[in-house]
């Protein structure tokens, strides 16, 4: 498979106003992330990677340098661009599920293509689909308040690659797991990796999802201060 370069970040930095001053959340990151990569941004709380996180996903801007994702840059979006990229090309995964109560596991899958003037027929196959994936097709018509804890993040896996994303970016998708659990949920995410292509960036400092990273880009106090490539693993 050829190298395509999904992420390129250019001496990116990111302030937020703090009172009358202001704290700087990222400093000068130089990064690339090429496509089929099961990478990781690790690091203490507060090290900056939630919120490189989500400049990556268009759900911030940098206050300098540069995010280019799947060939756009993020500074030059309008709203209305930025929500399409989201939408086309880019699957979320969050710790806390954000699965809506009310609706079936089957309908919180569906909401992702709801924007995508696709047709019920084919919505319905690429629900039952994505919860094949994730080994959930006996539950889609139930409620999440119905599923454990790993039974959610699994819905929440199929959510965000019903679509079939360039990109998946999972912030601390382990964090509400115990450690069986997290075990699934990271291999099942390595499979679809493995097998669909799709990139994965994560942001944890859980040993468990490190484990099975390929890459591991550490953070600190914003800034990169180490990237390493892992060697493969058979997991």
């Amino acid at each position: 498979m050829e190298n395509q370069t999904i992420i390129k970040l250019e001496n990116l930095t990111k302030r937020f106003p703090v009172g009358k001053g202001e704290f700087t959340a990222l400093s000068n990151i130089n990064l690339t992330v090429e496509k089929g990569e099961f990478a990781g941004l690790v690091g203490p709380s507060g090290s900056g990677k939630t919120t490189l996180l989500n400049i990556i996903g268009s759900l911030d801007t940098p206050t300098e340098g540069n995010a280019i994702v799947i060939g756009q840059s993020i500074s030059m979006l309008s709203h209305k661009q930025a929500a399409n990229l989201r939408n086309n090309n880019i699957g979320f995964i969050f710790q806390t599920y954000n699965l809506l109560p009310v609706y079936t596991v089957y309908d919180n899958v569906e909401f992702a293509l709801l924007l995508q003037k696709r047709t019920s027929t084919e919505r319905r196959k690429a629900v039952m689909e994505a919860l094949e994936w994730v080994g959930l097709t006996d539950k889609a018509k139930s409620k999440p308040a119905m599923l454990s804890g790993g039974e959610c993040q699994r819905v929440a896996i199929a959510r965000a690659m019903v679509k079939h994303p360039v990109l998946v970016l999972a912030d601390e998708p382990s964090a509400n797991l115990d450690s069986t659990n997290s075990h699934h949920i990271v291999q099942t995410m390595k499979n679809l990796n493995r097998e669909l292509k799709t990139t994965f960036v994560f942001s944890t400092h859980d040993e468990k999802v490190m484990q099975y990273l390929d890459r591991i880009i550490t953070l600190s106090d914003g800034k990169v201060v180490k990237d390493e490539q892992v060697p493969t693993k058979t997991n």
